[in-house]
């Protein structure tokens, strides 16, 4: 099972550096856990950068995954997560999820570098 963070999926549909890297949980629709908040930050980023048209194409992608809804006991783990790590609501929330499954978490942001079940790759241009 994989867990996709929402800098992952703008950086496939962008097509950017690490689109590939990506590519590889992105294409399996059938182990993927979609996280509703990752829902939400795709579908506002895509939006505000390329219209509702895109948005809803990038949506339409996303709900091939098994899309996992926050819940009272998901929201309370996170939060606790949140504290232990240090992490923001958003972060704390999809890898909290990742983990309640089981699942690798796919990320390009740098507090996750090192962090155990966790894919990391830098989204850095060196």
């Amino acid at each position: 099972m994989n867990v996709v963070d929402s800098s992952g999926w703008l950086e496939f549909f962008g097509d950017g550096r690490n689109a590939e890297f990506f590519s590889t949980p992105l294409s399996d629709a059938p182990s993927l856990i979609v996280p509703v908040i990752t829902v939400y930050e795709v579908f506002k980023r895509v939006l505000l950068d390329r219209g509702e048209g895109a948005a809803l194409e990038a949506v339409a992608l996303m709900q091939q995954g098994e899309v996992v809804e926050l819940t009272s006991a998901s929201a309370i783990e996170a939060a606790r997560l949140s504290v232990e790590a240090s992490l923001p609501m958003a972060d704390a929330i999809i890898l909290s999820m990742a983990r309640a499954r089981g699942a690798t978490f796919w990320t390009q942001d740098a507090h996750f570098e090192g962090v155990a079940d966790v894919k990391y790759v830098s989204a850095r241009s060196d």
